[in-house]
């Protein structure tokens, strides 16, 4: 275990490596100014190296296991009405949850707010704020459905994203102005640390437990319906708003 951690380590410093030299040679090199607080930065780096390693290492021990043995007990079970309600929650669920949504949707509530989009109040916002989120997280509910059955039927996934954006494009045109760029961010905020590893780990488990499926090639693409239904459903919730 100390073994696999310390591997983990290495890795997630040559991951960081290349941040550490964009940021100093930009720093150093060309505005030709001394690295503010840097024992401060390097006490901040430190833990970043340690934190990303943990997370890497829980993943590998734990969220892609457990997605990918849930996505086995519901193949074997033979039940695709239970397997597209636990894809649903599980999309709802993990969305929901997502810091960087809540990030994002709070920080849409405070601009609208001072757009005058909405009233000013706290519970003004907290309502928008909220209903954002849950927009988006019934959209990836409803985007990881579509995504297995998919799998489970062998739909080709490049009519279905191809489709979704023309949809995507088209709401551009006539959703309000200011919820666009909003609902355009949504897409790439939902996946995000919560979101990715459950899903994919279900993704690959599924394809793996069902015969004629090619994990490879049938396993993954979950990821890009998640990110494309919450442009959809974003744009809808500002029109209707």
């Amino acid at each position: 275990m100390f073994k696999s951690f310390f591997q983990s380590l290495i890795g997630s410093a040559y991951d960081l490596l290349p941040i550490v030299v964009v940021i100093g040679f930009f720093q150093l090199v060309v505005l030709h100014q001394p690295i503010p607080n840097l024992l401060e930065i390097l006490t901040g780096s430190f833990f970043v190296l340690i934190g990303l390693t943990l997370f890497v290492q829980g993943l590998e021990m734990g969220l892609f296991p457990l997605g990918e043995s849930l996505a086995f007990s519901f193949a074997k079970k033979g039940s695709l009405t239970w397997l597209l309600l636990f894809a649903f929650a599980l999309g709802f669920g993990t969305t929901v949850a997502e810091p960087a949504l809540i990030a994002v949707a709070n920080e849409a509530a405070n601009v609208a707010a001072e757009g005058k989009v909405i009233e000013s109040s706290k519970q003004a916002r907290i309502d928008y704020a909220f209903g954002l989120r849950l927009t988006v997280a019934l959209s990836v509910g409803f985007a990881i459905v579509i995504g297995v059955l998919r799998i489970v039927r062998g739909w080709p996934i490049q009519y279905l994203i191809i489709g979704g954006y023309f949809g995507v494009i088209g709401m551009t045109f006539i959703a309000p102005p200011e919820i666009i760029g909003i609902a355009y961010d949504s897409g790439g905020v939902t996946t995000s640390t919560i979101t990715v590893p459950l899903v994919t780990a279900l993704g690959v488990g599924l394809a793996s437990s069902i015969r004629g499926r090619n994990p490879m090639v049938d396993g993954f693409g979950l990821i890009a319906f998640a990110s494309l239904t919450p442009m959809i459903f974003v744009m809808a919730y500002g029109m209707l708003g």
